[in-house]
């Protein structure tokens, strides 16, 4: 379909918005009520450290809330003001933050139902309110929700829309997109159905058997077997791999997109030429400023003598757990939680360890003196952070002032 013309006129209905009602102030109000923090703006305003007995906090210099997440919440709280007595849905978690997800239930809006795996519009009445999460919603989505003629309010970030537009002029080139993400991901479900033709990338690794496969050939099933559920209905790597344009999910880590980006281009330089090159391959930069901020910031904690990590998000966060990886890649120890619910009595922690399910943890927090870098996850607001600094310094046994 044309996307493109699809999204130009769902845009111009008198049902569509995407910049709130109005109610900015006073949102602003109830928003920093509820997600910001004092004691996070006075560790800001020391230099980003907290010196309480034998505990020293380090708080990366660009953490939490991004713009894009904020702009979801807010535009989200002020929807229900619009909306007072109208049925509210979302079609996906709104941002991923347990918290927040909860913070939206309790003002009666609801989720759409997943059955076997595939969401159930069917419980979306005419007069029902649609929100549209920070991640975007597929273009399949939309249709339905156009077609149901119910109210649409749309807070996809910014950022994830610059991808969308850049997978829109891979295919007015009939080039395939190359997505650095994760398939099952909300943002790259999305971000996929823009395309004509796609192939998801996890990581260096599959890039790298990507630029052997497109150098040298290969096993076709093996290919497709690897990259099952990973690639758009009719894909052929024996075809499809000849002009190719990068794209990714703006909570990837940047680092290694930059890489798979140019792991592939002297891929396809090698192939064809260098004069042959734009012929082959496009690629813009969708990189998320906030997404490398706060890994830019997290690097920065690495400077400072660390005894182990915390980082705080929702345990399905892909900035999140990039963060985390990030941690482990240093050799600091470091535990991922999506709150501070999950630090226990007893010196336990009940933590998402990278590619693993959640455990819990005994001894975690050392004796004596110690260092705690803590950093968080952009969907994730400063009161959740300021409850995890203050149930590690109880652990400590050091009164809060």
């Amino acid at each position: 379909m044309d996307t493109k013309a699809f999204t130009r006129a769902l845009k111009k209905s008198e049902n569509y918005n995407r910049k709130g009602f109005g109610h900015g102030e006073e949102v602003a109000t109830v928003m920093q009520s509820v997600y910001q923090s004092n004691l996070i703006q006075q560790i800001r305003d020391n230099d980003y450290t907290l010196q309480k007995g034998d505990v020293t906090i380090k708080l990366a210099k660009a953490f939490g809330f991004c713009w894009g997440v904020e702009r979801s919440v807010a535009i989200a709280y002020e929807t229900r003001q619009h909306f007072p007595n109208q049925q509210i849905w979302i079609t996906y978690e709104l941002i991923h933050n347990p918290s927040v997800n909860q913070d939206m239930r309790d003002m009666k809006v609801k989720f759409i139902p997943v059955i076997d795996g595939k969401k159930d519009f069917s419980v979306v009445g005419d007069n029902d309110v649609v929100i549209l999460p920070a991640f975007g919603a597929s273009i399949q989505e939309m249709q339905i929700l156009k077609e149901k003629n119910c109210q649409i309010v749309d807070t996809t970030c910014p950022w994830v829309s610059k991808v969308w537009n850049s997978v829109e002029k891979h295919k007015k080139k009939k080039f395939t997109s190359i997505i650095h993400g994760k398939y099952s991901h909300a943002e790259t479900i999305a971000t996929s159905s823009f395309a004509d033709k796609y192939l998801i990338v996890l990581n260096r690794s599959q890039a790298e058997y990507i630029c052997n496969y497109i150098l040298n050939g290969g096993n076709r099933d093996e290919f497709m077997d690897k990259f099952k559920f990973a690639y758009s209905e009719g894909f052929d790597p024996d075809l499809d791999l000849e002009q190719i344009g990068i794209a990714n999910q703006t909570t990837m880590l940047k680092s290694e997109t930059e890489q798979i980006g140019k792991l592939l281009e002297r891929t396809m330089m090698k192939k064809y030429g260098p004069d042959k090159l734009n012929e082959h391959y496009q690629n813009f930069n969708t990189i998320c400023d906030a997404t490398q901020e706060r890994q830019d910031a997290m690097a920065g904690l690495f400077d400072e003598k660390l005894d182990l990590m915390v980082v705080i998000g929702g345990f399905n966060s892909s900035n999140t757990t990039h963060l985390q990886e990030m941690a482990i890649e240093n050799g600091i120890p470091s535990y991922h939680i999506d709150g501070a619910n999950r630090i226990l009595s007893g010196n336990r922690i009940e933590h998402k360890p990278l590619g693993n399910e959640v455990k819990i943890s005994a001894g975690w927090l050392p004796e004596g003196e110690v260092v705690v870098g803590v950093t968080s996850g952009a969907s994730t607001p400063d009161k959740a952070v300021e409850d995890t600094i203050n149930k590690i310094l109880a652990m400590k046994l050091v009164a809060v002032n």
